[in-house]
């Protein structure tokens, strides 16, 4: 839900957080640029871009575009911000393109990875875009003339349109000087050319190129004199008004269909779009200039996606890898190994598998009576999803958390909440106003006269596909303690009643807050006691003021932080009399950093701590988050080489962060070190490979 609270002081935090988005994918470009990256990975790193900046419109600047448009004390400041962060994007969109276009799309060319342009068919080519449009294009078009009896049709947020110059007089005698065509959802944005009429194994046309060749025959008889594809991009936060829904699944399915249609936060129209066209779109969407974006080439390069599916070419991509098991779990009954000892994951380095098989055996063993679970994201198409359904058909007592608000998942999750719901499962949308963000399942198993439990803890998501390509950590634990905490967050999320005392764990927003401070501030009296104080922490995200204060603070008490921070940070490393013993890392490469680790000296006692939850205002206080501690020696120890030493030793993908918040790339004076390659490496059980940075 938005909120339209002042921003007053925290606009630099506002800015920071914005600007400090477009930074992380202003690195995840050059990755793009990477000679050294296969190419048609290089190519997705730039559709992951195109993705994420509409992520950000449609979230990030919708939110400050509404902030604007009321009148408050503070809401020059919120157009000076939404000034800057345009200004940025702006020369992100042309750099994007550049890459595209000067060295991407010349480099497949020479590798027989060819996207045949309208402008540089030949005639057998055309010939063949003409078929294929009049066949399988041209019925499912609607073309719209602009005139008074057909005002401007409602446009799909991030939806492919052209709208047409036309001159000259229709059968009706109406003189329409434009005309919209909508590209159908239905129709796929790279279509594959036969080998004899590209002339290279893979050929590929875009929609965009066949649309924009032969658009003008929808309109027989008058001249066209231009065509111009354009794209809007419009809010897609979902409004709820909290204090007054009664039923929040109702709510969220009576928004949805809205979503497509929010106010329009961005448009973006192919260069050369005259004048007269774009004021016409300016005014239709109600938009300024600020927030137009002229691009050179297709409006939506996350499109290009397909292209790197359609090509089979294992030599221009990462080479492929299968995630090990953990030794603990090979050829043993899961539950047996989960009892005999704590054990720990690293993914996408180790499967995924076991925590499906976690819920899939306790879906069919007799002595299983309980299943609990929360659920953030999990996708339309879940083996988990469906082994809970499985458990319900069977009887036993299964009760998902569903977090209704996950942004962008919230359709797939009403659906699989109504599933799980006939098959006889309680499920429950936390709590509202606090999104349920915590990685949790608890399985309750009987085994000699007694109910004995066992959980899965995790930093990522229950997400089978995203465990392939975001690094995150999980436990498999029967700790009493652990156990009875999470059976303790469970109940307190489907129940009522005020939070009682926590064993082991800490929770947002109760106690993870607090208990962050105090650690931090831990270090700090150690080191001012003439101790060693350290601590590390590997992050999305840096934001929250206090968290930031308390490092500063214990960064001039001597302590030497180590901070990895993927994305956003506020905090400001390496400044005199400030934060000089702090040093900021953010690394990119082949998968998503994605996991929460939290480790402090504590005077030798290495305090290690998993988590689901950024240092971000978010998740410490209005969400509900967990972190758990990892305690056997062993554990902790693979923690800190693996989530932290083995990134602050890389000097390829690491990227250092400056006083002024601006980053540098790491580059090897010696022997190369990439840390995700040697992870694969160590944990896999196989040589670093020679490409796959």
């Amino acid at each position: 839900m938005t909120t339209h609270a002042p921003i007053g002081q925290e606009y630099p935090r506002l800015l920071n957080r914005e600007l400090g988005i477009l930074a992380f994918n202003e690195r995840v470009l050059a990755m793009a640029e990477d000679l050294e990256v296969p190419l048609l990975e290089r190519l997705r790193y730039v559709t992951i871009v195109s993705s994420n900046l509409d992520e950000l419109f449609e979230v990030r600047m919708a939110e400050l575009r509404e902030l604007a448009l009321v009148d408050r004390p503070d809401t020059a400041q919120v157009r000076e911000c939404m000034r800057r962060v345009a200004e940025r994007a702006g020369r992100l969109v042309v750099r994007k393109y550049a890459v595209l276009n000067h060295q991407l799309i010349p480099a497949l060319a020479a590798e027989g990875i060819v996207l045949h342009m309208s402008g540089s068919w030949n005639e057998t080519q055309r010939e063949w875009a003409e078929r294929l449009f009049h066949d399988d294009i041209e019925p499912l078009l609607t073309p719209i003339a602009l005139d008074p009896a057909h005002p401007f049709p409602r446009i799909l947020n991030k939806s492919l349109n052209f709208i047409v110059e036309l001159e000259g007089q229709d059968a009706f005698g109406r003189h329409p000087g434009f005309a919209v065509v909508q590209a159908p959802r239905a129709l796929p944005r790279v279509l594959r050319v036969p080998s004899e009429v590209s002339g290279v194994r893979d050929g590929m046309m875009m929609l965009t190129s066949v649309l924009l060749g032969f658009v003008g025959s929808l309109f027989p008889g008058l001249n066209v004199r231009g065509v111009h594809q354009f794209r809007v991009t419009r809010n897609s936060e979902l409004f709820v008004d909290e204090e007054e829904i009664t039923d929040l699944r109702a709510a969220l399915q009576g928004e949805l269909p809205q979503r497509h249609y929010g106010d329009a936060v961005r448009l973006e129209v192919s260069s050369g779009c005259p004048e007269a066209v774009l004021e016409l779109l300016l005014r239709e969407f109600d938009l300024t200039r600020e927030d137009c974006y002229m691009v050179d080439g297709p409006v939506n390069l996350s499109r290009l996606a397909q292209v790197i599916d359609l090509v089979d070419r294992a030599d221009l991509k990462f080479p492929r890898f299968e995630p090990a098991v953990p030794a603990a779990l090979r050829g043993r009954d899961l539950f047996d190994a989960i009892r005999k000892a704590d054990i720990l994951m690293h993914h996408p380095y180790e499967s995924f598998v076991p925590v499906m098989e976690f819920l899939s055996s306790a879906a069919t063993d007799p002595n299983v009576v309980a299943i609990r679970q929360t659920v953030y994201r999990t996708g339309a198409d879940s083996v988990l999803m469906e082994s809970l359904l499985a458990a319900a058909r069977a009887g036993k007592e299964v009760t998902v958390v569903l977090e209704l608000m996950a942004r962008f998942d919230e359709e797939a999750n009403i659906n699989w909440a109504e599933r799980l719901e006939r098959a006889g499962a309680h499920v429950i949308y936390g709590v509202v106003g606090h999104k349920t963000h915590a990685k949790m399942a608890l399985v309750l198993r009987r085994e000699s006269g007694r109910l004995r439990r066992y959980v899965h803890l995790g930093t990522g998501n229950y997400h089978p596909r995203t465990a392939r390509l975001y690094e995150d950590f999980g436990l498999f634990t029967a700790n009493e303690e652990i156990c009875a905490d999470v059976h303790e967050i469970f109940r307190r999320l489907t129940g009522l009643g005020q939070a009682g005392e926590l064993n082991a764990l800490l929770q947002a927003p109760f106690t993870l807050h607090d208990g962050v401070l105090e650690a931090i501030r831990r270090e700090a009296e150690h080191a001012k006691a003439g101790r060693r104080g350290y601590l590390a922490a590997k992050v999305n995200a840096l934001l929250e003021p206090r968290v930031i204060e308390e490092l500063y603070k214990a960064s001039q008490a001597g302590v030497k932080i180590d901070l990895i921070v993927r994305g956003v940070c506020a905090l400001s490393p390496g400044v005199p009399g400030l934060s000089e013993n702090i040093r900021v890392l953010s690394v990119v490469g082949r998968f998503l950093e994605h996991s929460r680790i939290y480790y402090f000296w504590n005077d030798g006692a290495r305090d290690v701590w998993l988590a689901s939850a950024d240092w971000m205002d978010r998740n410490l206080l209005r969400r509900v988050e967990v972190a758990f501690p990892i305690r056997e020696g062993r554990l902790k120890r693979r923690v800190i080489e693996e989530g932290i030493q083995e990134h602050l030793r890389d000097n390829c993908m690491a990227w250092v962060m400056a006083p002024d918040g601006s980053y540098a790339r790491r580059r090897p004076r010696g022997a190369r070190r990439v840390s995700q390659l040697r992870l694969m490496a160590k944990l896999v059980g196989k040589p670093e490979p020679d490409t796959g940075v």
